[in-house]
């Protein structure tokens, strides 16, 4: 299966507004109890998460996985630090991006493959505010020339 195929279960529309996603990257994640039955259930949203390396392991941050319904005292912090599963030639790859300025590695999507869950971790370098309008103008452009296009087929 390729990379970030798969049921996917949350997705960071934001990111590729915010970044220039130049590389992506399959991680497993470590989770506790009852969080795989949240994710499952679709209950994770990645919303101003980030991962970072920290003493050559990988770590997410700030990705809220709500606490199981039917959990009770076997629920999880919902915005706990977890660890993320890469091979180490890969996590030195990500050591050599973030060392260079302007990289972050940003979550992209949350997906199931063959009964595990997994994340789509993307290196990204921010965009500028002028990088962002003219996006959203070409955008707005090819929406355009799709509706005429359309609509010229119907007459």
């Amino acid at each position: 299966m390729p990379k970030g195929a798969g049921k996917v279960i949350a997705q960071n529309k934001k990111a590729n507004h915010d970044y220039f996603i130049e590389e992506t990257f399959e991680t497993g994640i470590v989770l506790q109890g009852t969080e795989i039955k949240s994710i499952r259930a679709g209950r994770v949203n990645l919303k101003d998460s980030y991962a970072r390396v920290h003493n050559g392991e990988l770590f997410l941050y700030s990705m809220h996985v709500s606490p199981y319904e039917q959990g009770n005292r076997y629920n999880h912090d919902p915005l706990r630090t977890r660890k993320l599963l890469m091979h180490r030639r890969e996590i030195n790859k990500l050591i050599g991006y973030t060392k260079e300025t302007g990289y972050s590695l940003v979550p992209l999507k949350v997906y199931l493959k063959n009964g595990f869950s997994k994340v789509l971790l993307g290196v990204g370098k921010g965009k500028k505010k002028y990088d962002k309008r003219e996006d959203l103008k070409k955008k707005e452009a090819k929406r355009d020339i799709e509706r005429a296009f359309r609509d010229r087929q119907k007459v």
